[in-house]
């Protein structure tokens, strides 16, 4: 048999061999006669990988219980009259229609908390991408030290001392000193029950504490990162750090960047208990008051759990909301 009959024969033996890939024709929609439903496909994976979906399956049973399920009854009390001594009552759109045209601190809260989330939540976002891509540059005995110094604060229960020390309303606090011995006040200032700083102050210790556990992730999220890819995109034209950063680290630590987004956001939009550290709840002239606070309200010192699952939603509709716009921005980074 000649070199050409032999490798022709070797071809043909393999084609017979190789097993032929089920497509989404005769998988997918069951047309075809010799493939499989969906469903049948479905369970046919799940019994070949069963043990996978126990190991997840206690996660899976916490997370319905303790998060999809508390937003779905949520949702169902929205619409009702109920005080948690009584039956629900069902109200139809009662409380929605009460709190936007009736309630006036609703609109009141529901300013304050867009303010807070439009600045700290893009804030915090960015300077904690920021610092973790200043940080990584550095060499790993100095990058652990840094990273404790920005992370400190986030875990560190007592935080807000130091802002309630400095900015103490009588003559020892630091700012008050400070400005009393350079003549630019004759009187201290309670600067956590006037109306003039209670919200700058309140978003520089928010900002100054939100280096959390998304700050940690960027950090992970850029060590693990290709080294071999900048070299590749050092030979498709890419010239600078910042064309680096585009084109190659962001894209490659998308899911990263979510996961801070989705924590940002978080954050952001429950805002109270920074006011409630600093000014005490509720704040002078209710300048800081936001839904977090109306909703607790509502609930705990009125009982009126209907109306309060109402400013839930609207809170839940508002964080999705966002996460959608962030999601959508992410999935153009790098285009």
């Amino acid at each position: 048999m000649s070199d050409n009959a032999a490798v022709k024969q070797l071809d043909e033996d393999v084609v017979e061999e190789t097993p032929v890939e089920e497509t989404e024709e005769n998988t997918g929609n069951g047309s075809s006669g010799k493939g499989i439903s969906r469903w049948e496909y479905t369970k046919r994976e799940m019994k070949q990988k069963w043990a996978g979906y126990v190991m997840v399956g206690p996660f899976l049973l916490m997370f319905t219980v303790f998060t999809i399920l508390p937003v779905f009854v949520s949702f169902l009390l929205s619409f009702t009259n109920f005080n948690m001594l009584e039956l629900p009552e069902f109200a139809m759109f009662d409380n929605y229609i009460r709190l936007f045209l009736e309630d006036d601190l609703f609109l009141t809260a529901f300013q304050n908390t867009m303010i807070f989330a439009i600045t700290t939540g893009p804030l915090s976002y960015i300077l904690s991408f920021l610092l973790a891509w200043f940080i990584n540059e550095l060499a790993p005995k100095i990058r652990s030290l840094v990273t404790f110094i920005f992370y400190g604060p986030s875990i560190s229960g007592s935080a807000y001392l130091v802002w309630k020390l400095i900015f103490q309303g009588d003559i020892y606090g630091l700012a008050n000193g400070l400005l009393m011995k350079m003549g630019l006040i004759t009187k201290p200032i309670v600067f956590f029950q006037d109306t003039t700083y209670i919200v700058p102050l309140c978003i520089i210790v928010a900002i100054w504490t939100s280096l959390g556990t998304a700050f940690l992730s960027f950090i992970a999220g850029l060590q693990g990162v290709d080294k071999s890819l900048y070299e590749a995109g050092a030979v498709d034209g890419v010239r600078n750090r910042w064309q680096e950063l585009w084109y190659i680290t962001l894209p490659s630590m998308k899911s990263i960047l979510m996961f801070g987004a989705v924590l940002a956001i978080t954050g952001a939009f429950g805002f109270g208990g920074v006011v409630n550290n600093l000014c005490g709840n509720p704040s002078t002239d209710y300048v800081a008051w936001t839904l977090q606070h109306h909703m607790a309200d509502y609930l705990n010192a009125r009982y009126e759990v209907g109306y309060a699952s109402c400013i839930s939603i609207v809170l839940f509709f508002l964080m999705f909301g966002s996460n959608l716009l962030i999601k959508n921005a992410l999935g153009k980074v790098g285009r």
